[in-house]
């Protein structure tokens, strides 16, 4: 969960921004503080990615388990707060008046484009919680969450590929060896999709779309892990891939996080992390608050 929320706040100023702009600024050879902020982000703060995942972290908590109507009415409250950032997607979603079981679902029938990555963006404190369930507990879970906001299956299965990693990684194992096992249980018409962008010989510039995409964000991700041998190397991979960089580092370091552990992410990154949400009371969550959550969510 730390993990993650770092990689978001790295990511958040150079957002939609040229490849290799992260380390032009911040060469890997001369650590400083690179939680500076810009952008419209203050150093160290995180955006809607890690605000909706505390969003549902706390909601699974305190609903002891999963309550989707209690999950979407918290997104709706925290969309209407007029965050920073929110999706375009979801932000349609959330104040299109619908019912919780529907609003995503008709967006998709209006737009026949959901297939963004913002199910996936706030995945990690869900893949922790689920984590203890089994493979296809937490993958099931994963895709109940996403179609609260994305009404195409092709979000529902990236997020759960994720869940799965998550959970490979959490118990000590190799998430990346796990990866066939966890693409056999993808439905068969995204599997393909995945196993292309998740292949061993991907790598981003390969993508045939944008990686605000839920294909090529995880895929992205999985690469910036895949590549390279310690948490802060994978997230700064993951920012210098430029575009929608929050996201995907983000992801990549969710995963990254878990893989390597806590204690592998930069005490200068941590220091000044923090995680606003909007809608509730002016709240305002720092590193060790997510620590906490995060014990939590895995007893």
């Amino acid at each position: 969960m730390i993990g993650s929320a770092v990689g978001d706040a790295l990511g958040a100023p150079f957002e939609f921004g040229p490849a290799g702009a992260f380390s032009g600024r911040f060469p890997a050879s001369e650590p400083s503080s690179e939680m500076r902020g810009g952008g419209g982000w203050d150093a160290g703060e995180a955006t809607d990615d890690t605000q909706m995942a505390v969003l549902v972290a706390e909601s699974l908590l305190e609903r002891h388990g999963l309550d989707l109507p209690d999950m979407f009415t918290r997104f709706q409250r925290w969309a209407a707060a007029d965050p920073k950032d929110i999706g375009l997607q979801t932000e349609d979603v959330l104040t299109n008046g619908l019912p919780w079981d529907r609003a995503a679902a008709h967006h998709f029938r209006t737009n026949r484009r959901a297939a963004g990555n913002g199910s996936l963006m706030r995945a990690t404190t869900s893949a922790v919680y689920f984590a203890r369930g089994g493979r296809e507990a937490t993958m099931d879970a994963a895709r109940r969450i996403a179609a609260l906001t994305h009404g195409d299956p092709a979000a529902w299965e990236g997020t759960a590929l994720f869940h799965e990693l998550v959970r490979v990684a959490l118990g000590g194992a190799d998430p990346l060896a796990a990866l066939p096992a966890a693409l056999a249980l993808v439905h068969p018409d995204h599997r393909d999709r995945y196993a292309t962008v998740l292949a061993d010989d991907w790598h981003p510039d390969q993508a045939t779309q944008f990686n605000g995409a839920v294909w090529p964000c995880l895929g992205s991700a999985v690469w910036a892990v895949r590549t390279t041998t310690s948490y802060e190397d994978a997230v700064r991979a993951a920012v210098d891939l430029g575009g929608d960089t929050d996201t995907v580092a983000a992801v990549a370091g969710g995963l990254a996080g878990a893989f390597y552990g806590v204690d592998a992410i930069p005490g200068r990154w941590t220091a000044p992390l923090h995680v606003p949400l909007p809608g509730f009371d002016g709240r305002v969550l720092r590193a060790p608050d997510l620590s906490d959550l995060a014990r939590r969510l895995a007893s």
